[in-house]
């Protein structure tokens, strides 16, 4: 019999792209847009992405450059990226709102690392949650007797080795990205 992983590997590729995501947020010692993503302006009445009211390049290996498409909300978003505690330096300028990467501390690198690592684990944590899921409804298959015992121990291998593939590629992730901020 055959069994259907399609609802553990959605899980698997949402967590891969949630670990990915998560992974752009943290700042390393190269200037990368996506650490600003996370940070939303004040402006018109409500709270939007800086990437939805201007538009984000990079100005050299340590700065970019936000030219907001309206420059009434540059002063707002200085504001929003100094609040955001990020540990950039922003000032304001003609042309919009730069935004300089300092060097990363010893310290600094020692705490991203920690935040990389609790994320990695959130990742696993999800995963397990999901291979927990998929073992209930195995043997829920095999109680109504539309699944036999052989084949159920069967699929449960198949469902490790889907696990350990998904876990080897968060790992991967991982390992990138702490080589990363400690470089």
């Amino acid at each position: 019999m055959t069994y259907d992983f399609r609802e553990f590997n959605h899980a698997s590729v949402s967590t891969l792209d949630w670990l990915k995501k998560e992974y752009a947020g943290i700042r390393t010692n190269q200037a990368n847009p996506s650490v600003l993503d996370a940070v939303s302006v004040e402006v018109y009445g409500s709270r939007m992405p800086i990437n939805q009211i201007s538009s984000v390049l990079g100005a050299g290996p340590k700065a970019l450059l936000i030219t907001p498409w309206d420059n009434s909300v540059a002063p707002n978003i200085d504001r929003a990226i100094r609040e955001s505690n990020l540990g950039l330096t922003v000032s304001l300028d003609a042309q919009g709102v730069r935004v300089f990467f300092p060097e990363l501390t010893n310290e600094r690198r020692i705490l991203l690392t920690k935040v990389v690592k609790e994320k990695f684990e959130e990742a696993r944590i999800r995963v397990r949650t999901e291979r927990e899921k998929s073992l209930d409804d195995l043997d829920q298959k095999e109680k109504e007797g539309s699944l036999s015992e052989d084949d159920k121990f069967r699929l449960k291998h198949e469902l490790q080795r889907l696990v350990d593939d998904t876990n080897q590629k968060l790992e991967t992730m991982a390992l990138k990205k702490e080589k990363e901020i400690l470089e």
